[in-house]
């Protein structure tokens, strides 16, 4: 019988709820029940808590508090910046379609925006990567253009968790065109510092649940002055640019969680576990994907040779280990990682990847765990695939 588990190490998939997050949310799962539009007192309680936790987003990445905008999720804040912009364009040009340029790297939220552009006419392209995972300012000014309208470049990668160098792409597109530029800055949030005047984007995408909120509640940051398209029409909440009613309780956690990953970085504490992981897994013959490019400091995307992912990461799920993969279940297949692809990873090197990403909760005693059962793991698969040899 399968056992529960006990060392979650997908923190990249999702974080733990913290108590901060989930204190805040509590009075709004009950007594304070308005709707945050009605003008009466429970109403008001409510506004009051959607303006607190706009305000504390804000200040996690050093924006103002109406740039803000509340979604459900990453996955609506990359569709809409996407889609939002190319949308705004049409409208204003309904003869022409603009192009847009895209990371080889970037989540599907992203690419399967992009996609859905070009059926309608917009000219897509993809940038390129290196073999650590890192596009170049280069390759972006290889693919700009006049009519370029937006440019999406992912902050962290959420698959091997290179730190893109946003503010020399920043830098080569607002000077050779008039492009916006939108990063997902998912994985980002709470891991490495973030100050959106710095990086010198235009919009940005964060999800509450992968910095110890809840999920279903997002942010798409818009600097002042930038005009999408809304998606979502029929009333007026979030002044005008996305209509429905706001997940309250959601938000005030997402909120708390901002505040709490402002005032208590953890960087050094993620790094150092990080190193401590990957010694261990060199020392097992694994390759870490992406190791000389700069990283976040919670993922780690390892390859075993000879090895299946998949295999891992159920004998360890089998141990109480919570580990991913980084392939992607599409229409019921295993396919390789696009991301290891991009990087000119083969399909049997991606196919033996697991990604480990830590989170605040994890100890150097789990690592040691981990690490010890994944020396079971590889040796009974080696075993394994010797007898089949060998037969």
């Amino acid at each position: 019988m399968q056992q529960a588990t006990r060392v979650y190490l997908d923190n990249a998939a999702t974080t733990p709820l913290s108590d901060c997050a989930r204190g805040a949310m509590q009075p709004y799962l009950s007594e304070v029940y308005g709707n945050a539009s009605s003008p009466y007192a429970v109403g008001r309680s409510a506004r009051m808590a959607i303006d607190k936790a706009r305000q504390s987003a804000a200040n996690l990445i050093g924006a103002h508090a109406d740039e803000i905008v509340w979604t459900s999720g990453g996955t609506e804040s990359d569709n809409w910046a996407l889609l939002g912009v190319a949308l705004r364009a049409l409208a204003g040009n309904r003869e022409t379609r603009g192009h847009i340029i895209v990371s080889a790297i970037e989540h599907h939220a992203v690419l399967e925006a992009a996609a859905t552009l070009r059926e309608i006419g917009f000219d897509i392209d993809t940038a390129r990567v290196d073999g650590q995972g890192v596009v170049h300012p280069e390759e972006i000014a290889r693919l700009l253009r006049p009519e370029t309208l937006l440019v999406s470049v992912m902050l962290v990668n959420n698959e091997v968790g290179t730190i893109q160098p946003l503010q020399e792409i920043a830098r080569v597109v607002k000077e050779d065109s008039d492009a916006l530029i939108h990063t997902d800055a998912v994985q980002a949030a709470g891991k490495i510092e973030l100050d959106v005047v710095n990086l010198g984007v235009d919009l940005l995408s964060l999800s509450g649940h992968k910095f110890g909120g809840p999920k279903g509640a997002g942010i798409l940051w818009a600097r002042r002055g930038v005009k999408i398209h809304p998606l979502l029409r029929g009333g007026g909440q979030e002044r005008g640019r996305r209509a429905g009613t706001e997940n309250v309780a959601a938000i005030a956690g997402v909120g708390a969680a901002a505040q709490e990953a402002k005032v208590r970085p953890n960087n050094g504490v993620l790094s150092e576990l990080r190193e401590h992981l990957e010694a261990g897994l060199r020392a097992m013959g694994a390759t870490i994907n992406g190791e000389q490019a700069a990283r976040a400091p919670h993922i780690t995307n390892a390859h075993f040779a000879d090895q299946r992912a998949e295999s891992l990461a159920l004998g360890l799920d089998l141990q109480g280990f919570a580990v991913g993969t980084g392939s992607a279940c599409a229409s019921g297949a295993i396919e390789p990682s696009h991301v290891l692809a991009a990087m000119g990873k083969s399909k049997e090197e991606a196919r033996a990847a697991l990604r480990i990403s830590l989170g605040n909760q994890n100890t150097r005693d789990e690592i040691d765990e981990l690490l010890a059962a994944l020396t079971v793991l590889t040796k009974k698969q080696d075993a394994r695939i010797r007898q089949d040899k060998a037969g």
